[in-house]
């Protein structure tokens, strides 16, 4: 794992820092509130004469406010100097002016708030350690997922198996797993046969049958049979902590409406400043000095927007989380937001909708040419393409060397065998080539209209067709069950594919998609997005896989990418889904929609208590302590709204 995820974690260091003040503030505030308040209201006298119970709370109060709370004044005061005004910057002007009463009084006639000054700050510290608890709940789906990981790898030394600690395992190591046992990292099986339990990645409960050269995730768990695994990433190239950092950016992400509460924050800090020296003026005139202090104290206090602040983040944190554990991974915050005004879905076909494993269906060799030689060109030509086509049938039959190979994107390949030139690839290609294919139309047309895909093999000289190969890519399991759902829910829905019309339509009225655009080279894809973006200025969200998707992932409103795919297209995406199913994109959508409703509810409540809260002190009703536990519980009530999202079924 990358270094940064040993030891303890930024959440336990933040939740450890605020319970060291938490108990330091407290045992010094005790006293206070002791000789203050519950003293003489026992002994209905006060125990200290006022000369010395100022003295006590000015010496209690100070390491209170400028020890434990000097994070807090200094995150303060610097919207001060910077004029851009954080939560902080009300309760460190409140609580200092506070406590500087308490200096006043041994020379002027003024009431003593040194004391209260103490209360404010620990009962502020108070509830930032209950928040950062939260904070750290929320996002414990993290910590889980750290926790995954093996810690220990047992390899192959020469003849020898040796355990040695996961973090100097190196690549190509070959690792042994037996059954119980977790994969230590991402490898290849070059031995062995088993079932892998992927839970932890994809959310899918069934086990995954392996075999020799399949590819396993670190941290999964090995089910039956003991493998042999070739160590091909390490540390924080993994899968696992690639999914951590997805999840992690997304919790640091910013979504366009924690922008808009952010600027209100900026002119909402000013103007109760300006309300609480008014608040004082007016006190002074209509009241006396000491309610003058009291009350404008309170009006910094109570309108310290925490809550405003945390109405976001807290549900974002939560949000990514309950999607990690579903293997939803909302790598940018603001897709949350976006994807509730998305209306049109569109779908890349080849491993989205369908498997993206194509099976060679039918063979079909022209009059006069031996079906060997057809074997031997047609293999020699895609054993050097990485085309997926092409592994269905390279080790039918020999191989030639070829010379001069070129890959025609979105059409076919093209290379020479003997001094000869071949191109196998779709019709296109072929009328590019002036190859004469009228023999062959009827027969191209009936098996597209079946859905395979057909790809001619020509010698271009004689232009000349030697024989075709059809392939049928079948459509995944619950590719119908999610388009059905999104088409109830009144989403518009269209298939894009480099495939023949035909083809294409094939495959789209059987997962019940009206729109198809066909024949669409890898390079205009992302136009195609925005041409749908242009009509009636729709928001496009995009489903795909492959390296050819990326631009259109960054194109669509909401990039939505197959965990299964490459990693170009999983980077270029706004959501990552890791199951490689499309009933991810349904859950998204719920995901998506459910923490942005939870957003706004509490960036409802933030401004909604503010709005109650502050003329009542204003008007001098609440005592700036009470306002303290007020704005406080305002914090806390915000954060469990949010946790409430977990009850949500996605």
């Amino acid at each position: 794992m990358n270094h940064k995820y040993h030891g303890e974690t930024a959440e336990e260091k933040e939740i450890e820092s605020w319970k060291k003040k938490l108990v330091w503030g407290w045992i010094l505030v005790i006293p206070i509130i002791l000789f203050m308040y519950i003293l003489p209201f026992i002994f209905r006298i006060m125990i200290l004469s006022e000369e010395l119970m100022i003295w006590v709370s000015l010496v209690f109060a100070f390491p209170v406010m400028f020890v434990v709370g000097f994070s807090t004044l200094k995150s303060g005061f610097r919207g001060f100097t910077s004029f851009y005004f954080n939560m902080d910057s009300l309760i460190a002007l409140g609580t200092v002016v506070a406590y500087f009463t308490g200096v006043g009084t041994l020379f002027f006639e003024l009431q003593n708030y040194s004391g209260i000054s103490a209360m404010i700050m620990i009962i502020f510290v108070t509830g930032k350690y209950i928040e950062s608890k939260a904070r750290g709940r929320a996002g414990q789906e993290i910590r889980k997922l750290l926790e995954l990981g093996a810690k220990n790898a047992r390899i192959l030394r020469g003849k020898k198996e040796i355990e040695i600690p996961i973090s100097e395992v190196k690549i190509g190591d070959v690792m042994i797993v037996k059954p119980g046992e977790k994969i230590p990292t991402d490898g290849t099986i070059t031995k062995g046969e088993s079932s892998v339990d992927e839970s932890m990645v994809t959310g899918e409960s069934l086990p995954v049958d392996k075999t020799k050269g399949s590819s396993v995730i670190g941290a999964t768990i090995n089910q039956d049979g003991v493998l042999y695994v070739k160590a091909t990433k390490v540390g924080s190239d993994t899968f696992l902590a690639h999914i951590i950092d997805l999840v992690e950016e997304a919790q640091g992400s910013k979504v366009p409406i924690q922008k808009l509460a952010d600027k209100i924050t900026n002119i909402f800090v000013p103007s109760v400043l300006g309300l609480s020296v008014l608040t004082f003026i007016g006190w002074s005139i209509f009241g006396d000095f000491s309610s003058a202090f009291g009350a404008s104290i309170a009006v910094l206090v109570i309108s310290c927007p925490c809550a405003l602040g945390l109405a976001t983040p807290i549900a974002l944190t939560v949000g990514s989380g309950m999607g990690a554990k579903r293997g939803i991974l909302i790598r940018r915050g603001e897709a949350i937001q976006t994807m509730k005004n998305i209306k049109v879905v569109m779908f890349d076909k080849t491993g989205t909708i369908t498997k993206g494993k194509p099976e060679v269906t039918n063979i079909e060799v022209s009059k006069g040419i031996k079906e060997k030689d057809f074997f031997e060109i047609a293999g020699s030509l895609e054993k050097l393409s990485e085309h997926p086509l092409s592994k269905n049938y390279t080790n039918l039959k020999s191989h030639k060397e070829v010379k001069s190979f070129k890959v025609l994107r979105g059409r076919g390949i093209e290379g020479t065998i003997s001094n000869k030139k071949y191109i196998i690839g779709n019709k296109r290609l072929m009328e590019e080539n002036k190859i004469k294919i009228k023999d062959f139309i009827k027969r191209i047309e009936n098996l597209e209209g079946e859905g395979k895909t057909v790809m001619l093999l020509a010698l271009e000289k004689d232009k000349k067709v030697l024989g075709l190969i059809a392939v049928a890519d079948s459509v995944k399991e619950d590719s119908l069950k999610a388009l059905n759902y999104l088409h109830k829910k009144g989403y518009y829905t269209v298939m894009i594919t480099g495939d023949n019309e035909r083809t294409a339509q094939a495959i789209a009225k059987e997962v019940g998609i009206k729109k198809v655009i066909a024949n669409v080279l890898p390079e205009d894809k992302s136009e195609k997005v925005k041409e749908l973006q242009a009509k009636n200025g729709e928001n496009v969200a995009f489903v795909g896989d492959g390296i050819n998707d990326a631009p259109a992932l960054k194109q669509a409103n909401v990039g939505i990418a197959m965990g299964t795919g490459t990693d170009i297209a999983i980077e270029a995406g706004d959501i990552v889904l890791t199951k490689g199913s499309l009933v991810g994109v349904c859950e998204a959508i719920e995901l998506s929609k459910a923490t942005f409703s939870k957003i706004k509810q509490n960036l409802f409540w933030a401004f909604a208590y503010n709005i109650v809260a502050i003329p009542l002190a204003v008007a001098g009703f609440l005592h700036p302590v009470i306002a303290e536990i007020a704005m406080a519980l305002s914090s806390i009530t915000v954060v469990g709204n949010a946790n409430l999202l977990r009850r949500r079924k996605i």
